[in-house]
């Protein structure tokens, strides 16, 4: 058999059990939201960014903008572009200093917590965080701007103990049983990681979990699901479209790489995700990290 027919007869196996792969090799499947760094990014004021472009297939959640609703100095909530960098094998990465850019999309991101479940996945570097909100340094959101903040988040402590976070609109609180905390470990100043999180699907109690570097959690918690909660507009940088105090509970440090799954990956899957990623990008795994 020539090499042409065993990859045709490769491709053709692995459409047949519904494994999809991106350019890169990273499985598209489910895949919602693809913010990489190196792609789409549009620069204004030098290296300031204006907007990032999703570069997932479909229609919905197609830019990421600056937002300069409540600030004082406006343009101050852009991120910079650091290009080539070494230690990512020459990707480059956005620096946000308690900056944002939205997704002006009301709805695109609600399914998340309403019972599909999702995997989001970041390559990413943390640097000492200025206290704003305390424990609250948010590198993604999408919680309700008002009422009881339903929906998603991932944050830092003040001292960069890594969690993860979800609210249904039941009660209002920073953290019970409705809006749990998912902690992982103390991450290391200015190092990447690949760092993910995924809410298992269904209307009832489900699984949410924290990943580093590995496909082995590092946490764990339970999610009770509601249906008809009420998230909103995706933030990357702080946990929401916090006009009313933009920086406040937003993080210091860079992410290069920003994916979202409308679904939860398998840990096979998920595993797969981060092997590529880290290939990619130059990034050691920890030796438990799944095959």
């Amino acid at each position: 058999m020539n090499i042409l027919s065993q990859t045709l007869m490769a491709t053709l196996a692995l459409m047949s059990i519904g494994i999809s792969m991106a350019d890169d090799g990273v499985e598209s499947k489910g895949l919602l939201l693809d913010l990489d760094a190196s792609k789409g990014v549009k620069l204004e004021d030098g290296d300031r960014v204006v907007s990032w472009a999703n570069q997932a297939p479909g229609k919905t959640a197609r830019q990421f903008v600056k937002q300069d609703g409540g600030r004082k100095q406006q343009g101050s909530g852009r991120p910079t572009l650091k290009k080539d960098v070494r230690a990512l094998n020459g990707h480059a990465t956005l620096v946000f200093r308690q900056q944002e850019l939205v997704n002006m999309d009301e709805d695109a991101f609600d399914s998340l917590t309403q019972g599909k479940g999702c995997t989001w996945i970041s390559v990413m570097a943390v640097y000492e965080q200025r206290v704003g909100v305390k424990d609250v340094n948010s590198f993604f959101g999408n919680l309700r701007n008002g009422g009881k903040y339903e929906g998603l988040w991932g944050c830092l402590d003040d001292d960069n103990t890594l969690w993860q976070g979800a609210r249904n609109g039941l009660t209002f609180g920073r953290f019970d049983h409705n809006n749990p905390k998912v902690v992982g470990p103390k991450l290391e100043t200015r190092k990447y990681y690949i760092i993910a999180g995924r809410l298992a699907a269904g209307t009832g109690t489900v699984k949410m979990e924290l990943f580093v570097n590995s496909a082995n959690p590092v946490g764990a918690g339970m999610f009770p699901v509601k249906a008809d909660a009420n998230p909103s507009k995706m933030a990357i940088g702080q946990e929401r479209d916090a006009v009313e105090h933009p920086g406040k509970e937003s993080f210091d440090g860079e992410i290069a790489r920003f994916l979202i799954y409308q679904l939860p990956l398998s840990d096979v899957e998920l595993g797969g995700v981060i092997k590529t990623l880290a290939s990619s990008y130059g990034i050691a795994l920890k030796p438990t990290q799944k095959d």
